[in-house]
């Protein structure tokens, strides 16, 4: 591991300031610690900011929550207000990682953790987003549970996060505090497609510190479902956050009345979270039904482009959705 210099900062005035060329931002540490043992990030200074005031879950008089950046995972999976009024939020976070990481993994951390895309992880293979401009290996090479929609020649990799899914689908902001000043970022706006800056991971500027993030509130039934390759501790192959609200009552003939709101992103399948709006948009004012749920699945995964090894997706993708979808609408009727 390179030499590197420590610094706790007192505030986020402080932290701005302390971060300078080749200053990274220090949280929980549970991916970037990692990253620097592989030698895949080599920062000449961290900068402590997990000891900032942002350790709070806030509602406010809406409904809203405000969840600072330093609230740890598993803190805010086990908070009340959060298991009561946005299910699919606890749930996502439940399903990553382990305990004692998810103990030290903070929200901001969460958001801006990195690829684990094997070549991006091995400093030893080229590869564009470690090192723009080398190649993206995993194109042709291992890539069987990487990106399905909005890759690029440039880089196939996936976003690993389960609770950005779920903020992606709640229409979440994200508090910034810059050098010019405090602002927020549209959830889908802060992650990134590759495109030809596959090392541009967000829409962050430097030195941009990330303090907290606001959920508005969710008024219908929601869930979080994550297929993986074994039953803990495992990245997602596909997962779906979910949300729907129907009017009128289930009849006869199948139909779950109709479409009035509903939510919906995918993870494990693009450089980002992946808000399904094509989806959504043949869902709202349609019947809720299976033909239905299917019809806005395909919809949506017109634009995949699957590689070699992970065309599987595509359909999980798919049946996932349909599944989701169908339970939640059982569970309200």
């Amino acid at each position: 591991m390179r030499p590197f210099v420590y610094e706790r900062a007192a505030n986020a005035a402080d932290a701005l300031e302390l971060h300078q060329d080749g200053a990274l931002y220090l949280g929980g540490g549970t991916n970037l610690v990692d990253l620097m043992r592989l030698g895949v990030e080599e920062p000449t200074r961290l900068v402590d900011v997990s000891r900032l005031p942002y350790d709070e879950v806030e509602v406010l008089a809406d409904g809203t929550l405000v969840i600072g950046a330093a609230v740890s995972n598993s803190d805010l999976a086990a908070d009340r207000t959060v298991r009561e009024t946005h299910p699919l939020l606890a749930q996502a976070i439940l399903t990553g990682a382990s305990g004692q990481i998810r103990n030290r993994a903070t929200v901001g951390g969460n958001l801006l953790q990195r690829t684990r895309c094997s070549y991006f992880q091995d400093a030893s293979k080229p590869c564009n987003k470690r090192d723009p401009g080398t190649g993206c290996p995993a194109r042709e090479g291992e890539h069987h549970n990487l990106a399905i929609l909005g890759h690029s020649p440039a880089c196939v990799a996936t976003h690993p996060s389960d609770m950005a899914v779920a903020l992606a689908a709640l229409d979440a902001t994200v508090r910034v505090q810059g050098r010019d000043g405090e602002r927020t970022i549209a959830f889908e706006e802060f992650h990134r497609l590759p495109g030809n800056e596959p090392e541009r991971d967000s829409n962050l500027r430097d030195g941009d510190l990330v303090t907290a993030v606001e959920v508005p509130p969710l008024r219908m039934p929601s869930r979080y479902r994550k297929v993986r390759e074994r039953a803990s501790f495992a990245f997602a192959l596909v997962s779906v956050a979910a949300a729907i609200r129907t009017v009128g009552e289930t009849v006869p003939d199948g139909t779950g009345g109709v479409v009035r709101d509903v939510r919906l992103a995918l993870g494990g399948v693009a450089h980002k979270p992946w808000r399904c709006r094509r989806a959504e948009d043949v869902l709202r004012g349609a019947p809720a039904t299976e033909e239905t749920f299917m019809r806005a699945a395909e919809a949506e995964l017109e634009a995949a482009e699957p590689l070699r090894d992970n065309g599987y997706k595509v359909t999980l993708a798919r049946n996932l959705i349909v599944r989701t979808l169908i339970e939640l609408q059982e569970a309200a009727s």
